[in-house]
């Protein structure tokens, strides 16, 4: 049987599946792998601990080494997208009371503020340039709840504990500072993250009812349609304001598979976030799957737009240049 090609066919499938098998078990198991011991720690209970080893490996990925210019287009295009999921989380907070169409502060915050690094790194190796796809070493601070805890509480739209932002952010510094002295634990950790992944998912999803689904489904496909042309428009335009073709702008108009994890994990930073943070775990998965259709459609004619470029400007010189002679 292919069950991982099977698996890895489904985008962010090494995410999504398993964090639907998890809310199968808990919506219609609840108590079936609540027997103690090692198979309970694999339950919701060991979300925490999985989540910790995830960001750990996460900092390991981060480097301060990275070129001037390739280090001015990640922090464009990052802020670009950050900034407007910002802007949109902060309209909906305020503006709408915290909910707009079933979406809530928090799932739209997550699932437009996260880049697909995996997606990006693939788009730019078919239809980038090395360069394009170094911006993603900036891009990649975007990974993971604390980018976001930091700017819920900058807006006021979360009240964390100082101790509770140090937790999340010391396994991504530690992980950073060993991955920058060593190159092969940056080598090690970063190959071996996927494994990691389907037990996050699991655990996760044993924390989600299904029935939540019925509700979240369909405005997370509409959160996913947003965040492609709306994040792919504003970072398009950031990237080439910036030197870029807009190649890098475009490729980062997903939601990341992880990101679905980053609704609970606030939710565990500041509880007044816990009722809201399943629906808006939904809402993330399913703009996952929707921009994972998406992002590669856009990527791909900002691609044939630019190849198209030089073929319209040459032949605006060569119909100026017949022109010219007509009239000499």
């Amino acid at each position: 049987m292919r069950i991982y090609q099977s698996i890895t066919r489904v985008p962010g499938g090494l995410m999504v599946v398993p964090l639907f098998i998890g809310m199968v078990l808990n919506t219609f198991f609840p108590t079936l792998m609540q027997i103690g011991g090692f198979t309970q720690a694999l339950t919701g209970v060991g979300y925490p601990t999985v989540l910790g080893m995830y960001l750990f490996t996460v900092g390991t990925k981060m480097t301060v080494r990275t070129a001037p210019r390739m280090l001015a287009r990640g922090l464009g295009i990052m802020a670009a997208k950050v900034g407007t999921a910002t802007l949109f989380a902060l309209v909906v907070a305020h503006v709408f009371g915290g909910s707009v169409f079933g979406l809530s502060t928090l799932a739209v915050m997550v699932a437009m503020s996260d880049t697909n690094g995996g997606m990006f790194l693939a788009l730019m190796s078919v239809m980038g340039s090395k360069e394009d796809a170094g911006t993603y070493v900036v891009q990649s601070i975007e990974t993971g709840p604390f980018l976001t805890m930091v700017i819920f509480v900058g807006a006021g739209l979360a009240v964390i504990p100082w101790l509770t932002m140090v937790s999340v952010i010391a396994p991504i510094v530690v992980g950073a500072i060993l991955g920058n002295l060593d190159e092969d634990v940056k080598t090690f950790f970063a190959s071996h993250e996927p494994i990691i992944i389907p037990f996050m998912a699991f655990t996760l999803g044993q924390t989600i009812n299904l029935r939540s689904v019925v509700t979240a489904g369909i405005p997370g496909v509409a959160l996913g349609l947003a965040v492609v042309t709306v994040t792919g428009l504003v970072c398009i335009v950031a990237d080439k304001l910036l030197g870029g073709s807009g190649m890098a702008g475009a490729a980062a108009s997903s939601t990341a598979g992880n990101s679905a994890a980053v609704p609970q994990a606030v939710a565990l930073a500041d509880p007044t976030y816990a009722a809201v943070a399943p629906a808006a775990t939904v809402q993330v998965a399913a703009s996952v799957i929707v921009t994972a259709v998406l992002t590669p459609f856009l990527t791909s004619w900002w691609f044939k737009r630019l190849a198209r470029a030089p073929k319209q400007d040459a032949e605006i010189a060569e119909t100026a240049e017949q022109a010219e002679l007509e009239v000499n």
